[in-house]
């Protein structure tokens, strides 16, 4: 599931004087690369082991496998 968020960022007084049709393909492009290259990933972050109702069935010296990337 992908979430897009948008923000509208200031624009500091004097900054480069552009038409208005320029100005908006600028705001969309600044936006568009904002978002797309966020490194927030939340979906690498949920889950990162066994939780209470794991362990109540398994008990708590249980083994268990842990990826490559949670080392």
């Amino acid at each position: 599931m992908a979430l897009i968020e948008t923000n509208s960022l200031p624009v500091p007084a004097g900054a480069g004087r552009v038409s208005g049709f320029a100005s908006e393909i600028k705001a969309f492009w600044k936006r568009f690369f904002a978002t797309a290259f966020n490194p927030y990933r939340p979906e690498l972050h949920y889950m990162r082991g066994p939780g209470p109702a794991w362990r109540a069935k398994h008990g708590m010296d249980a083994p268990f496998r842990l990826k490559p990337r949670d080392l």
